[in-house]
């Protein structure tokens, strides 16, 4: 019996490389001003072209400015690759989503809105967060620029299977709760290399009650825990979230494609290399402390002390992440006063997230001293938002409404927070600089960040009095 991985795995095999490698056909190829340029250039110069253009997508959304009206030359550094990007998609006829245009917005976020990745499907990108695709059961991971070049040539990629993990998130998730939380506690309890040699299925009665979105957001952080792959099995709210998309299968075909994708949930005799359950009923809104997605902690926690740490290597990390955070350990993670709120990124950026922050925000004000920046995941986001209104909400409570793209996530496009100051941020990692030089980054779901916002420090947003 097969594992939901097993049967995606299986329909793209092309070739048995033997050793467990194996040839695989890939389905969907998303390319962004980053990683796109360099992969479309090789093919170019090498005269090899594109086996199948129409199964490449691209779309500007690492390096470009989120300033409102922007355009790809707001942020000079990006504007070479903006253009890039532009180019040689057209050239390759690649299709290509631009600024102010419905389909242009963060990779991970538009290829699930347009229906261009699908239950079943194979989609790689240059970007380790590819397996947030996962969320609508597809088997979707993270590719380098070699490994972009061979796709684009070849519509195939050499593969080595992985183990297969499920983890359970079994009962109701408590209010205040959500998908990133249990990723972070899941992060928290098991570490940031669990998941290194296997694709994870998330399965239990918690995830089957998250929305889609939800789903995506919590197979984002599936790379933080060392995994390439991250899946949940496609059901009724998959298929009712794909219908009608722009690039799904419409009519007859559709009906014809969910009976198909109704095959695809692993099934009941199912073995798995390794299997973890947690009861959702006991995780709380959870916040990192540190300088890796795993080193988080409940909102009721304090921040741990090194000399509690288990081994030596640990105790160093945890000292060196401290001194770096400007953080004393014992002291209660809620009240840490904040700098920046970010709320953005692939991890946390869809309408369901914004709806969410806004219901926070609504009625409140950014503290005195708070910078706060929301920036929508796509055009389609940001044009939902703002006919729903979600915008005036959060300019009246103070933030600042942007246009889509990864911006402060990655610092790519010369938005960063500045050296020393400290942000609360929905983005899925908090390395050393990684949203600016001496940048001191929390990760928190979009409904903890608008309760930092609101109060001026780390706070629970259980606490916070919702309109």
């Amino acid at each position: 019996m097969k594992t939901l991985f097993d049967k995606v795995w299986d329909r793209h095999v092309v070739r048995d490389l033997g050793d467990g490698w194996a040839l695989l056909h890939i389905d969907r190829h998303l390319l962004h001003d980053l990683s796109g340029p360099p992969a479309l250039a090789e093919v170019a110069g090498r005269g090899l072209g594109i086996k199948r253009p129409e199964l490449a997508f691209a779309t500007p959304d690492h390096a470009v400015s989120s300033m409102p009206g922007r355009s790809g030359r707001t942020y000079a550094g990006g504007a070479p690759l903006w253009q890039a990007l532009k180019d040689r998609s057209r050239d390759a006829g690649v299709r290509f989503f631009d600024l102010g245009e419905p389909g242009q917005g963060i990779v991970h976020v538009m290829g699930p809105e347009l229906g261009i990745v699908l239950p079943g499907t194979t989609v790689v990108c240059g970007d380790s967060h590819t397996c947030t695709n996962g969320g609508v059961g597809a088997l979707a991971f993270g590719i380098g620029s070699s490994e972009s070049t061979h796709v684009l040539a070849t519509q195939t990629l050499r593969q080595r299977k992985p183990r297969r993990m499920r983890v359970r998130f079994e009962g109701v998730l408590p209010a205040g709760v959500t998908a990133k939380d249990l990723a972070l506690h899941l992060l928290a309890r098991e570490g940031a290399a669990m998941g290194v040699g296997h694709a994870i299925e998330y399965a239990g009665a918690a995830v089957r009650a998250l929305s889609v979105e939800g789903r995506l957001t919590l197979c984002n952080l599936s790379v933080e825990l060392g995994a390439k792959v991250g899946m949940v099995a496609p059901d009724d709210r998959t298929f009712e979230y794909l219908a009608g998309r722009r690039f799904a299968p419409q009519g007859a075909l559709f009906e014809r494609a969910v009976a198909d994708w109704r095959t695809l949930g692993s099934d009941a005799d199912a073995a798995f290399d390794r299997e973890i359950a947690f009861d959702a009923a006991q995780i709380a809104p959870t916040v990192t402390w540190g300088t890796s997605p795993d080193l988080g902690v409940a909102i009721d926690g304090r921040v741990p002390d090194p000399a509690a740490a288990p081994d030596a290597a640990t105790r160093q990390a945890w000292q060196a992440a401290l001194d770096y955070m400007g953080l004393e350990p014992g002291r209660p993670i809620a009240g840490t006063p904040v700098d920046w709120v970010f709320i953005g990124s692939c991890a946390n950026s869809r309408l369901s997230d914004l709806r969410e922050a806004a219901r926070v925000a609504r009625g409140h004000k950014v503290a005195a001293g708070v910078t706060a920046w929301v920036v929508p995941g796509s055009e389609q986001v940001r044009r939902d938002a703002e006919a729903e209104g979600l915008d005036r909400v959060f300019r009246d409570a103070g933030f600042e409404w942007r246009a889509p793209g990864c911006s402060m996530c990655v610092a790519a496009n010369g938005e960063r927070v500045p050296p020393g100051a400290r942000s609360v941020s929905t983005s899925n990692r908090n390395f050393v600089g990684r949203q600016g030089p001496g940048a001191r980054t929390h990760l928190a779901s979009p409904a903890m960040a608008v309760a930092a916002a609101v109060a001026g420090c780390i706070a629970d947003v259980r606490r916070l009095e919702v309109a």
